[in-house]
């Protein structure tokens, strides 16, 4: 297949359709009720740390890089120990995402430099983007190659110019900034810039996006388990756009992700509050003594936790904080296991409540 170059942004046609529209009063109805949600958790870094991670490994997965949530939990806090490669990557990528969070944050942009950064702490290189021909997609399971992207640096740079122009210029076009995020990854993904860590990279740039714009108070929107469980139909209309310029199917696609995604990160941070006062009412009750906010945050800021995280997190000596983590643990608050010499202890419900997908009706519910 020939080198395809991608039309620059804004594009011109229609954009927004009848059916295009209708998705977008849905998509936007459930994101608007997930920034409300999330607004309701008091310590974002909670939200942060708990779903990023979630993020990563589905992000991950959809480039066959596959590790389990216990590895993947185990990895966060024992990363000496765990030397699994697809928990490292996975870990990589959550804190490429906070990273970038924190960059879009405090510059208000999403610029080339900052996805620069994130692909660069995704892989680990500074390899920036693709100076060398001879990138080609293909088929895992054939070897056919089926979409050769921009192969000319110069080409590259000039379409990453225009496509960090679209992210930050809202004036380019009049689209409806969910649209315009379909757009902008097709794009990204089509210049296809970096030798590895497009799709991650892209994907990140999704959730950076529409904090950018307003439309997240946190970056807790993660399209990747939608894409998972529809990957071929993902692939296939990605390279369908290509070859027709019909943008329809895709953008619809992209927003049932949103819709979709936003429905079920609701019902688990609903899940994740309504464990949290269960666990703060409890222990407030049964070990006054030892409550106190910044312990009931340390056990929900991960699934599992540790006596170094929790002496650092509350203040205390080492031997106070293995005190209180063995209290919990006898109350039935936290599990205990061991991985070599040393122990963790695990927030069971947090946990399911992490890695079980909400099941939701028509209306939304759970």
């Amino acid at each position: 297949m020939s080198n395809y170059l991608p039309p620059t942004l804004p594009l011109t046609g229609e954009l927004e359709s009848s059916a295009v529209l209708k998705k977008l009063i849905s998509a936007h109805r459930y994101l608007a009720e997930l920034k409300g949600v999330v607004s309701t958790i008091p310590n974002e870094e909670i939200l942060i740390s708990t779903l990023s991670l979630q993020e990563a490994k589905d992000s991950s997965e959809i480039e066959n890089i596959i590790t389990t949530h216990d590895e993947l939990f185990k990895a966060e806090i024992f990363g000496n120990i765990i030397r699994s490669s697809a928990a490292k990557e996975v870990s990589q990528y959550a804190s490429a995402l906070r990273k970038g969070f924190k960059l879009v944050k405090d510059t208000g942009l999403l610029t080339n430099n900052h996805i620069l950064t994130i692909q660069g702490e995704l892989e680990k290189n500074a390899a920036g983007f693709r100076k060398l021909p001879g990138t080609a997609l293909k088929n895992e399971r054939t070897g056919e190659v089926v979409f050769t992207p921009p192969q000319d640096a110069g080409d590259i740079q000039k379409l990453m110019k225009n496509l960090e122009l679209y992210i930050n210029e809202n004036d380019m076009c009049a689209l409806d900034p969910l649209v315009k995020m379909a757009l902008i990854h097709h794009q990204f993904e089509t210049i296809h810039p970096f030798y590895d860590g497009n799709g991650r990279t892209g994907r990140i740039i999704c959730i950076l996006y529409l904090y950018a714009q307003g439309l997240l108070e946190l970056p807790v929107l993660y399209l990747s388990r939608f894409i998972i469980q529809n990957k071929d139909e993902y692939y296939r209309l990605l390279q369908e756009t290509r070859n027709t310029g019909d943008y329809e199917p895709w953008v619809i696609y992209m927003l049932s992700g949103i819709e979709t995604t936003s429905r079920q990160t609701i019902e688990i941070i609903k899940n994740i509050k309504e464990i949290m006062a269960d666990y703060k009412h409890r222990i407030r009750r049964d070990l006054p003594k030892i409550y106190s906010q910044d312990l009931l945050n340390n056990l929900f800021k991960h699934p599992y936790t540790k006596i170094e995280f929790l002496q650092k997190d509350i203040g205390k000596s080492r031997i106070t904080a293995t005190k209180y983590l063995e209290i919990l643990t006898e109350a039935g608050f936290l599990q205990k296991e061991k991985i070599g010499k040393y122990n963790y202890y695990m927030n069971v419900p947090l946990f399911n409540a992490l890695i079980n997908l909400p099941k939701l009706n028509n209306n939304g519910e759970a």
